[in-house]
């Protein structure tokens, strides 16, 4: 028997429930895994809530990231086998498959053998955050070195990711985060500089930082109204990229009328994770950046699968920095 979070109705974290079920063998395609860590992420909050762009079938789990051991492969998986250290990465649909378990089956497609370097926990704090950031600031080519980018709600882990890769492709980070708090924390992270939002007017301060001239791209998960003086930022010919929405307001398109040329567009990371040929380009990418020190993934706090409520609730305080891990026991 395995033990799997699970929940039967849409509500806040006390929905969670630990049960013991029988997972069996994995079929054609699929991966069993013993799980090790869990990296926790605000779709999943979503999710458990309905407010997800697809709803739960109950009894229904949970989770996009995961590190472990691969104990057994179906038919046709060649690419990882017996015994692996693996990571499972979010290409896959939670209706089907969930990471909320101390073994679990997975789709071959989402799993792949980590750097020997990686342990579980770092392991567990990637996929989500680094290949969300990697298709606007590498893949797409609209970041080049040099270039200031803007980072709204840095603190988050996919913030975090995204400095780090700005760095890598030598471009120049501009954090900006609501809580002065967050400043330092920033700093330290690697923004080149941090603007704080509730103290200090953001185009003006772009403005300031860039010479006059904006960034290259802004990349949001807020939207919202607020796009319209993220777009104010953003230099001729430049990009805005809005990942997430945070902010459940109407999000306005910036026009040619009201700001510099400009193109404005929304992304969703399951663009890459979900094609094979990009996914294994991000992997690629992502791992070599793993092996050399170059990303490093911020881990907040840890709790045990047995806390996941617990978990849930501190994700939703939004008080963390980097990413919230869940670490599994096997006796």
């Amino acid at each position: 028997m395995a033990r799997l979070v699970q929940f039967d109705r849409l509500g806040g974290p006390e929905v969670l429930t630990l049960r013991d079920v029988e997972v069996g063998d994995p079929a054609e395609g699929e991966v069993r895994i013993r799980v090790d860590a869990i990296g926790l992420n605000r779709a999943e909050i979503m999710f458990r809530e309905g407010v997800y762009y697809e709803q739960p079938v109950f009894p229904a789990t949970l989770g996009y990231e995961a590190a472990g051991v691969v104990e057994a492969v179906g038919e046709g998986v060649w690419h990882v086998a017996e015994g692996d250290p693996i990571a499972v990465v979010p290409a896959f649909s939670l209706t089907r498959y969930g990471t909320y378990g101390d073994h679990v089956i997975m789709p071959a497609s989402a799993v792949f053998p980590r750097p020997a370097n990686v342990g579980a926990e770092r392991a567990a704090a990637v996929w989500m955050a680094y290949i969300t950031a990697y298709g606007p600031l590498f893949e797409s080519g609209e970041v080049r070195p040099g270039d200031p980018v803007l980072i709204s709600a840095a603190a988050s882990s996919v913030g975090q990711a995204a400095v780090q890769i700005a760095r890598h492709v030598g471009a120049i980070p501009i954090a900006t985060t609501r809580d002065a708090a967050k400043r330092q924390r920033l700093l330290d992270a690697g923004a080149a500089h941090v603007i704080v939002t509730a103290e200090e007017d953001l185009p003006t301060r772009v403005k300031e930082i860039t010479g006059g001239e904006g960034v290259r791209l802004a990349f949001d998960p807020i939207a919202g109204p607020g796009v319209e003086t993220i777009a104010q930022a953003i230099a001729p010919g430049g990009h805005l990229v809005v990942y997430g929405a945070l902010d459940p307001r109407p999000t306005p398109l910036p026009n040619a009328s009201s700001y510099p040329r400009l193109t404005s567009r929304a992304y969703s990371m399951h663009s890459i994770s979900r094609d094979p040929e990009r996914l294994r380009r991000a992997v690629a990418f992502i791992n070599a950046g793993l092996a050399v020190g170059s990303f490093t993934p911020v881990v907040d706090r840890t709790f045990d699968l047995a806390e996941i409520a617990d978990a849930h609730r501190y994700m939703e305080a939004s008080s963390h920095i980097g990413k919230i891990v869940v670490t599994v026991t096997h006796d």
